[in-house]
C-alpha cells in the first residue's frame, strides 16, 4: 500500500477495498428478493437470511418473516434457507412438513459440507474449528454428527479424542480469523502429527481478503470502524484482525450514529471497513457522518479485486444475473 500523507487538518479515512457484500451474500440477498417478486410475501425464512440487522429489518418489511426452526413455517410454504446452511435433518423436517424450499446457502459453505460427507465416508474423525452455536457450524456438523468435533477454544484442542491419530482430518467456519485458524491447526497437529489437511482453504476469500486490507491499512490508523452486526463472525473478526495489526483502537457499529464521539479524540487517521454481509449504503452513511466532524479525505486503500458471482438457485435463475437491491 502506497502511503498517502494526511491532509492540512491530519485528518484522513483509509477505505479498505474489498469490503462489504461478498458473492455468497449477494446471491442469498438477491434469492430472497427474487422469491419474493416470483411468489409474492409472505416468504419464510429459516434465521436471519445473512448476519446483518439492515438488511434483515429492510426484507422484513417487505414481507419476508423470518423464523428460528422449520417448524414455525406454515405446512405447504415456501422457505428460504440461509446463506449459512443447514443440517440434513433441516431438510429432512421440511420434506416431512411438505414445505417447498430454496436453498441459499453459500456455495462455498456447500463446499465444506461435502468435505465432512467425504471424509466421514471414509472414516476419518472430523475435528471442525469454529465457534460454538453459529449457524453455519450446526449445519457442517450435522453432516455427520457422530464424526466431527468442535474445536473453538484452546481447551478444545486436549479434549479432543479420535479413534485412529492417523484418520484425523481438520475442516473449518468460514468466516474465522485466518491466523485464529491456523494457530489453532497447529495446536491440533502438535497433538496428531498426521492431521490432514482438507483440500482446499476453506477459509472463503471474502473473509481472508477483508482482513488482509484491514492488516494493510491498520498500522496507519488511529481508530478502525468496522461496519457491521454483533452476530456476524467475519465482522467482529476484522475488529480483531485490526487490533492484532497495529491499529490504536477499533469498534465494530451498525450504523454511523453509533459512533461515540470519545473514539474521535485526538483521532487523525480512521480506517473503515464493513462485513461481508454489510450493503455498502450503510458505509457510505459512516463516510458522510465522519465528513462532518471533518475527515473529509478519503483514501481508498486496495488490495483486491473481487470477480466472483454466484449463479442463483435453480428454482430463481431466469436467465440474469440480478445484484441485491439492498446495497
Amino acid at each position: 500500500m502506497s502511503t498517502a500523507s494526511p491532509t492540512s487538518n491530519g485528518k484522513r479515512v483509509l477505505l479498505a477495498k474489498p469490503r462489504g457484500y461478498c458473492a455468497g451474500v449477494d446471491r442469498a440477498v438477491v434469492t430472497v428478493e427474487k422469491a419474493l417478486e416470483k411468489y409474492g410475501p409472505p416468504i419464510y425464512v429459516r434465521k436471519e437470511i445473512v448476519h446483518n440487522k439492515y438488511v434483515v429489518d429492510t426484507l422484513r418489511k417487505r414481507g419476508v418473516i423470518f423464523v428460528d426452526e422449520t417448524s414455525e413455517v406454515p405446512e405447504g410454504s415456501l422457505v428460504v434457507f440461509s446463506a449459512h446452511g443447514v443440517s440434513p435433518a433441516v431438510h429432512a423436517e421440511a420434506a416431512e412438513r411438505n414445505l417447498r424450499t430454496i436453498d441459499a446457502t453459500c456455495p462455498l459453505v456447500t463446499k465444506v459440507h461435502r468435505e465432512v460427507v467425504r471424509f466421514a465416508r471414509d472414516d476419518y474423525d472430523i475435528l471442525l474449528i469454529g465457534h460454538e452455536g453459529h449457524e453455519e457450524v450446526e449445519g457442517t456438523a450435522g453432516e455427520a454428527p457422530d464424526r466431527v468435533q468442535l474445536v473453538d477454544t484452546p481447551e478444545d484442542v486436549h479434549k479432543v479424542t479420535v479413534r485412529d491419530p492417523s484418520k484425523v482430518v481438520w475442516v473449518s467456519q468460514t468466516t474465522l480469523s485466518v491466523d485464529e485458524t491456523m494457530e489453532r491447526v497447529n495446536q491440533l497437529k502438535e497433538r496428531f502429527p498426521e492431521l490432514a489437511d482438507p483440500p482446499s482453504e476453506d477459509i472463503c476469500y471474502a473473509t481472508s481478503n477483508r482482513q488482509t486490507a484491514v492488516k494493510a491499512m491498520a498500522p496507519e490508523c488511529d481508530l478502525v470502524l468496522v461496519v457491521g452486526s454483533q452476530n456476524s463472525s467475519n465482522s467482529k473478526r476484522l475488529v480483531e484482525v485490526a487490533l492484532q495489526a497495529g491499529a490504536r483502537d477499533a469498534h465494530l457499529i451498525d450504523y454511523a450514529h453509533e459512533v461515540d464521539e470519545k473514539w474521535l479524540e485526538g483521532v487523525e487517521t480512521i480506517g473503515v471497513t464493513s462485513g461481508a454481509s454489510v450493503p455498502d449504503v450503510l458505509v457510505m452513511e459512516l463516510l458522510e457522518k465522519l465528513a462532518e466532524r471533518g475527515w473529509d479525505d478519503v483514501q481508498e486503500v486496495t488490495t483486491a479485486n473481487e470477480k466472483i458471482t454466484f449463479a442463483l438457485p435453480r428454482e430463481l435463475r431466469d436467465g440474469g444475473r440480478a445484484r441485491s437491491s439492498v446495497r
